[in-house]
């Protein structure tokens, strides 16, 4: 089963690539890797939630928005190379957590981003991963997550 065929049985669909905020590009590809620009969690050209995790938002809707960014990266990677089938692996992801100073479940916010690229691809979506908390992401999101990507 292609990734793509994954995403439609989970009953996902790939959104439009975010349009970067800032001077910047979505992804770039560098011999074999692909390294995604910062993916929040835009839905429909809109942030899907704002404010800081301990606070106005919950880990549940964390997690939520880190399948939002990873769900974005996904997307990134695509228009990068044409087709997911070509991701070999996902190296490494990096997800950041705008964070109330008391909130210390980063990882578990991670998760979200970490589960979806597991069950869109498979043995290739595991990955290295950093979760660390900030004081304050762009738009005001909850979440932002990075992708390094090897690709045949």
């Amino acid at each position: 089963m292609t990734p793509e065929q994954k995403l439609t049985e989970l009953g996902l669909t790939l959104p439009e690539v975010v349009k970067p905020v800032a001077a910047y590009v979505p992804a770039v590809r560098t011999g074999n890797l692909v390294y995604t620009s910062g993916q929040v969690p835009i839905v429909e050209g809109k942030p899907a939630a704002t404010g800081k995790l301990g606070a106005e938002v919950s880990l549940e809707q964390g997690y939520e928005m880190a399948r939002i960014c990873a769900l974005n990266g996904l997307a990134a990677l695509k228009a990068e190379v044409g087709d997911l089938s070509k991701i070999v692996r996902i190296v490494k992801v990096v997800v950041f957590v705008a964070s109330d100073p008391s909130f210390t479940d980063q990882p578990k916010v991670g998760n979200g981003a970490s589960e979806l690229l597991g069950e869109v691809l498979g043995e290739a979506g595991k990955h290295a991963r950093s979760a660390v908390g900030v004081a304050a992401l762009p738009l005001n999101v909850p979440v932002e997550v990075e992708l390094i990507a090897e690709v045949a």
